[in-house]
């Protein structure tokens, strides 16, 4: 069954200064980094910060366009890892009935945040994440992530500016 989680916070790399979504579980056991790109980042950052474009971004068009077609989105999942990319899928609700689409998760939490819908994560993607190179066992390294995300600084999950 999938995990709930929300948007805990937003940070750049260190090594590499790309964008990193950090998802956490609702009861705070599981941390999921997802790198993403820094349009998309700048999208969530954007809802996360309340702050409202003078135009519409395409996240904000499409979520338009789903209610405007009556559609709603029901919730987003991550649903697996494969060779370090990430897949998710939307949920909707429209009057035809259920529609899935395939989508990137930086997209599909961008979009979840506007229409404040429900995220959820797979297990096996937080233990995939968490296996990293396979070298140690997946709850070592689950540990180790752990760890480093509660000894971050919570300042650092504000260094992400647009």
């Amino acid at each position: 069954m999938a995990i709930a989680v929300k948007v805990s916070g937003l940070m750049l790399d260190p090594l590499t200064n790309m964008p990193i979504v950090i998802l956490k579980s609702d009861d705070g056991d599981r941390i999921l980094p997802i790198w993403v790109g820094p349009f998309e980042a700048q999208a969530i950052a954007m809802k996360r910060d309340n702050l409202v474009p003078p135009r519409p971004m395409t996240h904000d068009l499409l979520a338009a366009a789903l209610q405007t077609l009556q559609a709603a989105i029901e919730k987003v999942v991550i649903t697996d890892l494969k060779e370090n990319t990430f897949y998710a899928v939307i949920h909707v609700r429209s009057a035809g009935g259920p529609i899935t689409l395939d989508s990137r998760p930086s997209d599909a939490i961008a979009l979840a945040l506007r229409a404040e819908s429900p995220i959820f994560v797979e297990p096996q993607v937080f233990d995939k994440s968490a296996a990293g190179s396979g070298e140690r066992k997946p709850e070592e390294s689950a540990e180790r992530l752990k760890n480093w995300f509660e000894s971050v600084d919570p300042e650092d999950f504000s260094k992400y500016h647009m």
